[in-house]
Formats: C-alpha cells, sequence, structure tokens
C-alpha cells in the first residue's frame, strides 16, 4: 500500500534518533519519548493552524484559561475576572509568581501584546477584538478590557482548544509581525523547548521547566486545573514511515505513537504492554478546502459541482478502515450532536453520487480544463488517504489536476501563499481540524468568509458572517439552532469548502503510562507506572 511504502532513507534516519537519546539522556531522568503525527513544520503557534505545534505550543506556552473535558472555560494564568459596566469592562488579575523560561516575570504588557497578535490571526480572537476599545495594562499583575458592547464569550475565546490558541509570550516576541514564524521559543509554559537539540525533520526536546508554578486548586481536566509535570524531558522523534513507528512502539523504543494509521491497529490492539485508546471523543473533521482567491474555485458553482460528486464514505473507509466505530459519514457544516448541526441540505452530500452528473455540472459552470494544483502530504497518513481519494474523484469529473505530493511542512508553509500556482501558491488541500472547533461559528475558522481576513483559503461569504455576527448576538439555544440551520444552508450554496467526514483517531502508547488527559496529547498530569 503506498500509505506503508517504507522509505529506506527515513528508516535509517530514524534508526540513528532512537538510539541517540538513550545515550544523551541523564542517567536517572525521566523520559517520555513521543512519536508526533509530523514534524513540526513551524514552532510558531500563531503563525499557523497546524495541530502538531499546537500540541507543541501547549508544552511551551500558558494560556489566561483552559478549557475543562466539559468545555468550560477556568482561569488558568489568571486568579479571576471581575466584569462590570454591564459587562463592558473585564478585569484580569494574573497569578502571583508567573516567570518566562528566560527568567524574566510574566507581566500585565506581555499578555496585552500576546492577545493582539493572537487577535489577528485566529477566528474567535478576531470576533473578540472587535468588540475592544482597549486592552491595557495598568499595573503588571492587571489586565484591562474596555469593550464596545458585552462579549461574554471571552474566557472561551482566551481558553479555546483549536488553533490559533491565545499563547501568552513575552512582549519582545508577541510584537512581531503574527504573519512571520518567530523561531524564539521563551514561554511559560510547564516545559522549555530545547532549541539546541532541535534537529529539523527528525527531533524536538522537552525539558521540564523548574520554574513552573501549577494552579493550586481545581481539578486537572484538559486545559484545566493544575498543570503537575512528571516527566523531566518530553521528546518527539518525527517517523514518517508507520511500519517503522509501530515496531519502535512494540519494542520500547518510544512510549506513545500519536497516531497510528488504520491498518497497524489490529496488530497493536494484540500486542501486550500496549494500550490504544481514543483521546478526543469529538473526533476530528475532515474537508476539502478551496483557494477562493484564483479560477477555478473562485467560482461557487464549480465548487458546488466538486461537491456533488465527493463520496464521504470512501474517503473515510481511506482514512479509518472498515470499522465503522471509528467513523461516520453524513457529515455537514457543525459537527454532528452540536447544537449547530442539523440535516438542512445535506442531500447535496448524502444523495447518490452521480460522477458523470458532476462533470456535466463542471461544464455548464464554466470549468475550461484550467489546471489545479492540489498539495497531497506524503507522511501524514491521514491527510495522504483523504487526499489520494479527492484527487481520484478530481480525475475521474474532468478536473485538469496537478497533485502535488510534498511533506507536511512543505504544505504548511504553501497555505500561507496566496499567489497564484505558478508563484508557490495553489487550488484546493485537505486537512481536518477538532470536532470541538466546529460546535459554533465562533471556534469553526473553516466557515468564516470574511475573505482576506479569513483562514487560509480566504473564503468569501458576506451572508455567513452576517448569521456569524447574529449568532455572536444570541442568548437561547432555540435561536443558535436556527442560526445553524441557516449557515449550513448558505453554506451548500457558497461552499467554502466540502466535508469529508468525521473520524476518530486512536493513539497507541505504552500501557504503563497513567493519566494520560482525553482531548489531544498533553504532556502534564501523565506518570509511568
Amino acid at each position: 500500500m503506498h500509505r506503508r511504502a517504507f522509505l529506506q532513507s527515513s528508516a535509517i534516519t530514524t534508526a540513528g534518533l532512537l538510539a541517540a537519546p538513550r545515550l544523551a539522556s541523564a542517567q536517572g531522568q525521566r523520559v517520555l519519548r513521543f512519536v508526533p503525527q509530523a514534524d513540526i513544520a513551524i514552532l510558531d503557534p500563531i503563525a499557523t493552524t497546524g495541530f502538531v505545534t499546537r500540541n507543541h505550543g501547549f508544552l511551551v506556552f500558558d494560556t489566561l484559561y483552559g478549557w475543562d473535558e466539559q468545555y468550560r472555560a477556568h482561569p488558568q494564568m489568571v486568579e479571576g475576572h471581575t466584569v462590570e459596566d454591564d459587562g463592558r469592562t473585564w478585569t484580569m488579575t494574573l497569578r502571583e509568581g508567573l516567570r518566562f523560561h528566560d527568567g524574566e516575570p510574566v507581566r500585565a504588557r506581555d499578555v496585552v501584546a500576546s492577545i493582539r497578535r493572537w487577535g489577528v490571526r485566529d477566528q474567535f480572537g478576531i470576533a473578540a477584538m472587535a468588540v475592544v476599545d482597549e486592552i491595557a495594562a495598568p499595573s503588571d499583575r492587571v489586565v484591562r478590557w474596555r469593550l464596545k458592547r458585552p462579549f461574554p464569550l471571552l474566557p472561551d475565546a482566551l481558553g479555546k482548544i483549536g488553533a490559533n490558541v491565545a499563547f501568552i509570550m513575552p512582549e519582545r516576541l508577541a510584537n512581531s509581525d503574527p504573519a512571520l514564524p518567530i523561531s524564539e521559543m521563551v514561554g511559560s509554559g510547564p516545559f522549555r523547548f530545547v532549541a539546541n537539540e532541535r534537529v529539523p525533520g527528525s527531533r524536538a526536546v522537552y525539558a521540564k521547566f523548574d520554574g513552573y508554578m501549577p494552579r493550586p486548586n481545581g481539578t486537572t481536566s484538559l486545559l484545566a486545573g493544575p498543570k503537575v509535570v512528571h516527566f523531566d524531558r518530553v521528546e518527539w522523534l518525527t517517523i514518517p514511515d508507520a511500519s517503522t513507528a509501530s515496531a519502535a512502539l512494540q519494542r520500547n523504543e518510544v512510549d506513545w505513537w500519536e497516531q497510528p494509521t488504520s491498518d497497524l491497529l489490529p496488530l497493536l490492539r494484540r500486542q501486550r504492554g500496549l494500550k490504544v485508546d481514543v483521546l478526543d471523543p469529538t473526533g476530528a473533521i475532515a474537508m476539502l478546502r478551496f483557494n477562493h482567491l484564483h479560477p477555478p474555485f473562485d467560482n461557487p458553482a464549480i465548487r458546488r459541482a466538486v461537491l456533488g460528486a465527493i463520496n464521504q464514505e470512501d474517503v473515510m473507509t481511506a482514512v479509518a478502515g472498515t470499522d465503522r466505530s471509528l467513523w461516520r459519514a453524513g457529515v455537514g457544516f457543525f459537527a454532528p450532536g452540536s447544537i449547530m448541526a442539523s440535516d438542512v441540505g445535506m442531500e447535496a452530500l448524502n444523495g447518490p453520487r452521480d460522477l458523470a452528473a458532476a462533470r456535466r455540472a463542471l461544464e455548464q459552470a464554466g470549468y475550461k480544463g484550467e489546471k489545479v494544483l492540489m498539495m497531497g502530504p506524503t507522511d501524514f497518513p491521514a491527510i495522504t488517504a483523504m487526499s489520494e481519494v479527492v484527487a481520484d474523484t478530481f480525475r475521474k469529473i474532468g478536473i485538469n489536476l496537478d497533485y502535488a505530493a510534498m511533506d507536511w511542512a512543505s504544505a504548511l508553509r504553501r497555505q500561507a501563499n496566496r499567489e497564484v500556482q505558478d508563484r508557490g501558491g495553489y487550488n484546493a488541500y485537505c486537512t481536518y481540524t477538532a470536532g470541538v472547533n466546529q460546535f459554533n461559528p465562533a471556534a469553526h475558522n473553516f466557515i468564516r468568509g470574511s475573505g482576506l481576513s479569513a483562514t487560509f483559503g480566504w473564503s468569501t461569504s458576506p451572508k455567513l458572517e452576517e448569521l456569524r455576527d447574529e449568532w455572536l448576538q444570541s442568548s437561547s439555544d432555540e435561536v443558535r439552532a436556527r442560526i445553524g440551520r441557516d449557515m449550513q444552508r448558505q453554506a451548500f450554496i457558497d461552499v467554502p469548502y466540502v466535508p469529508l467526514g468525521q473520524f476518530y483517531q486512536p493513539t497507541a502508547y505504552r500501557d504503563d503510562l497513567n493519566g494520560m488527559l482525553k482531548g489531544l496529547p498533553l504532556f502534564w498530569n501523565i506518570r509511568r507506572g
């Protein structure tokens, strides 16, 4: 199988990596060896929405608030807050003793600069900043918000899970251009990034930050409560080949493999000493994202023609195999089971797939055989699988496809390029986001219709923006459900992206690891034995 193809150079590199940490680690250190979904192409979690960078961010940085497993926001870096002036003035007080990894105290002005940088990149942040008159730091521990109108979701925005996360960094770093990734990793999180041990494409190392002060109270749950670290080092080892990663886990050369491929799950489940589990109960929602700036996908009729050809069951089978407990089709523009989800317009996805009709619809929409450059990662199994199915569908309906195979690091860098394909741009790519990010339009980056300020792909839809603004002002579940129906109806007209289904990604780890938290790969609370 293509996904299992053995790359000799990767295996040689990996063998060296697996041996090196055992020699380098100090005797008696508690070390956790982790195989991430892909290499960290971009270290700056504000400059990219890639989940591998977000996961890296949670080791290095901390947040003002944090969601628990019920997706409720709790104070994290702040002691708490007060709300006055009918919801238009928020005063947040930082906990005492917070320090960055360079020894400097965390000050309110660091927070203000960090929030401003985040607030022009994240869609929830953009919504929050739209109602802000002023964010000020009247003292080292106090952050004061003055709002144009009440925004009760402010802690939810500052404590959310999905990229981009409102990570707090030193003012000198936060003042940099948010579109240009920073490489210096200085946060106040529970681990320090060990820059001199970084090997791009292969390895990243994190050391326990002895100056970190967990919250003194509360229950550890997802991003909320005390973040207590039980390992001295966490070593991320990038192993692109699934067979090599599986063998390393079985031989106890690594402790945790984030995303085993579906074809290897039966073997891992039978192996003594291993545990296979699903961390995120909301699953991952896959999508085909268009570049709306350039032909042919600047034409909504062409996007609708493509939508009519996509078979979610085929995509999900390629991603997660034949075990239907690990995936579902019939997924619309909001997470199944959420208040916003509905059946409105779903016949466009659930009806019989007719490739000949889709080909005719493309021609009627004005498609003239323009070349379509679609990025396809070679080292990210889940996205590789969905990309190959979509690429095959493109060819069958007559799209002149240029399938650009590249590593995930290159794909992430290229995502931000707004130029035409001959200048490094692209027309389409596949990706996924956490189901929790599609519970509502505040955190749902991909349903935005704000053009150049939208996330990569830059979709434009005044009607979707109008409905999103209405949701932000709503206060009842009944009204929100109605808005969800209206947004989905409009999304089937504008097609900001094509939903490809929902899958539940298992993770595999040594069974002597205990305390692993639900939601995403987190490295506090977990211990050996």
